[in-house]
């Protein structure tokens, strides 16, 4: 066995005499105290074991920083790079490791694009996941970049789990986790957080396992799930042991008590621990728990005075607590909004200005919220709230797919890989038992033409598949609207004709069968209307416009956001026939059944694509109750059969949302 790997051995296996040896060489070639002077002592002295030796002295936390880079970058130095072996990759990790302590984040990019091109995945599995582990914890707490930093740890975890390594699997997990709540994607870190807790280990990595418990908290708190809210906060107190942490979980859990207005058990806790020695560095949290105990107190009806609120705004503004001072403005805006108007407006005014500083877009909402209902008739904060709604509402649903598409791609890509992997080792055996070279060349052109062939192959079927399925659309839709007209026809028209024949036959009233006909004939003659084509020329809007409001009932409120600016001349005729009825048949769908007391629809011109959104407050209904509704199926259908999509929204009680996309 040669010396440097029986050396590699005895580092797990001999710690003690590996210690003595350390000594020795260390001796030696510090003598003259700077590392770079003991070239000339290990002239003698294997080249492997110099290598090793010099990348433990990095990894010894008793040295200087500085020292340690010295001694990996001369480990680097020396290290065989033709080699490619478990060492190099191993050194090459710790110089990314030391870069990074010593905040050269240059040096760090430059090193780990080093590793990841030079590294062989099937040797070095384990560096490549601490490797793009590190990466991860960069993107996420030095550059702040959520989507880099989710992707790095989530190739990380699956290194991991090829080497089937719980602990780190668990930990890439709550990360990712913890970035998905960062980004209110609550209902995919829920997810997240919850498959790391089946790997986390209660022995050794309960202190992972109290963050998942709080992390799933919070998740549940935003999403009004208060009872598992407060179920996972009693785990996380029970569970943790720094006291620090435990101030901040029943903190945590008072404010869960104030959402769910319980306020007397959410002032019992924060009367308990505002007691309670906090350390300096805990300032912050500490005028969390005096701002959150005016708060409960305040809703709980005792009276209280501005000093209990203004006590933690001003510790937050000397910690420059930003985040934290948007609580106190807020909670003290809330407080004056009955008795002084235009103190509350003051301070609603500071947390708008500080959640454009720190982009918290929730927060400003938040605001907003409150301002209108001190001045209801502010149509400039109206338009703001209404704006920022339907933005933060495109980036939630944006949100919701986005952290699920980077995990579902990069598994695609995992399992690619490994199918390339076997293909490759199986070409490479069948390569192997070729007799001539020829033979190789042949068989590889064969499966080049039989790929093309049946890649091409496949493009014509599934563009053929794709026209069918196009043109199937188009007729399901054609024949959806030929059915309801026909219903109408046979059921309203249908009647009123035959109640007319039956009154000539009864030999009735002469005026009752002439106001009769005059019925059956305006019936005929708005029927006839509703079959004639839409007005597509210049004075569309006006008319779609005066459409939509004449279609609802006078006591609900309807406004509309950019149809007026927009160039309809760039808008097919197709698009506005069609575009034209599905509005027609939601405004009618809100007449019928939304009982809605205000309505906004909103016209865009994004990327060649027409962007319209309809919003009102109705009673709303579960998607089940959408789709058993004959007229939303088919404007579903008419805005596929042009190439359109439509997305509706809404739940019981919560009113009804729709999205419509349709290319220019």
């Amino acid at each position: 066995m040669p010396l440097g790997v029986a050396f590699f051995l005895d580092i797990f296996k001999k710690k003690l005499i590996l210690k003595i040896f350390y000594c020795f060489l260390f001796i030696a070639l510090f003598i003259s105290c700077d590392i770079n002077k003991g070239k000339n002592v290990i002239a003698h002295i294997d080249l492997r074991d110099t290598v090793l030796f010099y990348y433990y002295i990095s990894k010894d936390k008793t040295f200087p920083l500085e020292q340690r880079q010295k001694a990996i970058n001369k480990s680097f130095q020396y290290v065989d790079k033709d080699s490619k072996d478990t060492i190099y990759f191993e050194v090459l990790y710790q110089k990314n490791s030391m870069h990074f302590s010593l905040k050269e984040y240059d040096s760090l990019l430059i090193f780990n694009k080093l590793l990841l091109k030079t590294t062989n995945e099937t040797k070095s599995q384990f560096v490549l996941g601490k490797q793009y582990y590190l990466m991860g914890y960069y993107y996420s707490e030095v550059v702040n970049i959520p989507d880099s930093a989710f992707n790095n740890y989530n190739r990380s975890k699956n290194y991991f789990e090829r080497l089937m390594d719980s602990s780190r699997i668990g930990k890439n997990l709550l990360n990712m986790g913890t970035i998905q709540k960062d980004k209110n994607d609550f209902f995919g870190s829920k997810e997240t957080l919850t498959e790391s807790l089946n790997y986390l280990s209660t022995k050794k990595d309960y202190t992972y396992i109290v963050q998942c418990y709080n992390l799933l908290a919070t998740n549940h708190r935003k999403l009004l799930n208060f009872d598992d809210a407060l179920k996972y906060y009693a785990k996380a107190i029970r569970m943790t042991d720094s006291p620090t942490d435990k101030l901040i979980f029943l903190n945590n859990l008072a404010a869960t008590y104030i959402d769910n207005q319980q306020f007397e058990l959410a002032v019992d806790i924060l009367d308990s621990i505002s007691s309670a020695k906090m350390s300096i560095s805990s300032q912050k949290e500490y005028a969390r728990v005096l701002d959150n105990l005016a708060y409960a107190k305040w809703l709980s009806g005792d009276k209280i005075k501005e000093s209990e609120f203004q006590k933690p705004l001003q510790i937050r503004i000397q910690n420059n607590d930003k985040r934290g001072q948007i609580a106190s403005y807020t909670h003290l805006g809330e407080f004056y909004s009955e008795n002084n108007p235009r103190k509350a407006t003051s301070y609603f005014d500071s947390v708008i200005q500080l959640s454009k500083i720190l982009n918290v877009p929730r927060a400003e909402k938040d605001a907003l919220m409150f301002l209108m209902k001190l001045d209801s008739k502010n149509i400039k904060v109206r338009n703001r709230y209404v704006l920022l709604q339907d933005s933060l509402y495109q980036q939630e649903l944006k949100v919701k797919t986005q952290f699920a598409k980077y995990k579902y791609d990069d598994k695609v890509t995992q399992e690619e890989n490994l199918r390339l992997e076997k293909e490759n080792a199986e070409k490479e055996l069948e390569a192997n038992n070729q007799r001539t070279q020829k033979i190789i060349y042949l068989g590889g052109f064969i499966f080049t033409i039989s790929v093309l062939g049946l890649s091409l192959f496949g493009f014509k079927q599934r563009n053929k598949r794709l026209k069918e399925e196009s043109k199937a659309e188009k007729l399901a839709a054609i024949h959806d609207t030929e059915a309801e007209l026909s219903r109408k026809l046979h059921d309203d028209h249908g009647g009123k004709l035959n109640q007319l024949m039956s009154l000539i036959q009864r030999d009735a009233d002469k005026d009752l069968i002439l106001d009769k006909t005059e019925e059956l004939y305006n019936h005929t003659r708005d029927f006839s209307r509703t079959l004639n084509s839409v007005d597509t020329g210049p004075d569309f809007w006006n008319i779609l416009k005066a459409t939509l409001e004449f279609a609802k009932p006078a006591e609900v409120e309807m406004m509309f956001n950019g149809g007026k600016e927009l160039n309809w001349s760039t808008v097919s005729n197709q698009s506005k026939t069609i575009l034209f009825k599905v509005l027609q048949e939601l405004v009618i769908n809100m007449a019928r059944h939304s009982k809605a007391q205000q309505t906004i629809i909103i016209f865009k011109d994004q990327n060649k694509t027409l962007h319209v959104y309809y919003v009102d407050d109705g009673v709303g209904a579960s998607k089940e109750a959408l789709y058993r509704k004959n007229g939303l199926q088919n404007t579903e259908k008419r805005i596929h059969a042009i190439g359109g999509s439509i997305i509706f929204d809404s739940e019981d009680g919560k009113g009804f949302r729709a999205e419509i996309r349709i290319p220019n």
